[in-house]
């Protein structure tokens, strides 16, 4: 009877249909996509509780606005963080919040049956069984009949335009909030892998740190991450701007002027493990793989591919040419979208059908 249930599906027809939906979870930003619609959501993964009433009330973009702002029985926290779950309460909240906003519209088109959501996500490849599980179970909690998890690496290796499955390598660095994930892939599988935790948001603590010992002022974590983005390049180009920030002396509101060059110290050691990380990725990989990544040069995605410069800076320091890839913010999610395509390479990544 089931495999007879399984076959009408298989028709699309109305009351059987399924509504496929990709889920990039990521530690500072959630997309999600539709099939054929493209990404209909991106939003900051943040939620805010309220501790009185143990309510979720604030989530993404407004969450993230608020932090720092909001009274002491508000808590603004991130549901993942380094890429792995761990508040899922607060993650099957913020699923809940997203769907309703995302996915819903879509469903509530159907005027008759509504078609169930078929759900494709990633973990990152060190996450555990146990919290593989969980991403799946967020999901479910939040309203998806069905989920498949696969490697983040190799989605976001698809989503590069790579063919996984091809014997040739293909080497990415991807540079989230949460980690940075180098991966070499070849084959369908990932040949050799390291991840760090120092990515965006040990940064922003990095920059606060910095700021707090020099200048003697506490920033927020926003602000932070905003004069990342605004100075932070590896050209020539020298940029300045006036940080405003809590004294450290008075507590009171203090103004000091920071520079390109503040930023680039202040992260250099950061950015410099990730170049060693990198070598030593290409040296432990057989001989034939270090060879081939040398010709086809190390793709780069995530949004801090973004920094100006940063693919020469790449380039010149590992003598291996360095790109950063077309999609480099959305190559994870436009990666599940196309393996999801094609049944048959996702058979050959997960062993079933959805």
């Amino acid at each position: 009877m089931s495999n007879f249930i399984g076959k009408l599906s298989k028709l699309q027809l109305p009351f059987f249909s399924s509504l496929h939906a990709y889920f990039d979870m990521g530690t500072s930003q959630t997309r999600i996509a539709v099939r054929e619609k493209g990404v209909v959501f991106r939003e900051a993964t943040y939620i805010g509780l309220n501790t009185r009433t143990k309510e979720y009330i604030f989530f993404g973009n407004e969450a993230k606005t608020i932090l720092g702002k909001t009274p002491d029985f508000i808590r603004i926290d991130k549901p993942i963080v380094n890429g792995i779950l761990s508040d899922f309460d607060g993650e099957v909240a913020y699923l809940s919040y997203a769907i309703d906003k995302a996915i819903n519209p879509y469903i509530s088109q159907h005027f008759l049956i509504k078609p169930t959501v078929s759900a494709l996500t990633s973990a990152p490849s060190i996450a555990t069984e146990i919290e593989k599980r969980a991403v799946e179970e967020s999901l479910t909690k939040a309203g998806c009949r069905s989920v498949t998890v696969i490697e983040r690496a190799i989605a976001t290796a698809s989503g590069c335009g790579f063919n996984i499955f091809s014997h040739h390598p293909h080497y990415i660095i991807d540079m989230g909030a949460g980690l940075i994930e180098l991966s070499i892939v070849s084959g369908g599988g990932i040949v050799a892998q390291k991840t760090l935790k120092n990515a965006g948001d040990h940064m922003n603590k990095q920059l606060a740190s910095y700021v707090y010992m020099k200048h003697g002022i506490i920033l927020g974590e926003n602000s932070c991450e905003e004069i990342k983005k605004e100075l932070l390049n590896f050209t020539s180009e020298e940029i300045a701007t006036t940080v405003r920030g809590k004294s450290l002396e008075t507590g009171l509101p203090k103004s000091v002027k920071l520079k390109t060059s503040d930023v680039k110290e202040a992260l250099s050691s950061t950015f410099h493990q990730i170049l060693d990380t990198t070598k030593e990725l290409v040296e432990i990989s057989p001989p034939e793989v270090a060879d081939e990544v040398f010709q086809n040069g190390i793709a780069l995605t995530g949004n801090m591919a973004a920094i100006p410069g940063i693919d020469h800076f790449f380039s010149k320091e590992l003598k291996i040419e360095t790109y950063v890839a077309k999609q480099y913010a959305d190559a994870t999610i436009h990666g599940l979208i196309h393996l999801d395509k094609n049944p048959d390479d996702l058979f050959k990544l997960v062993g079933y059908q959805q």
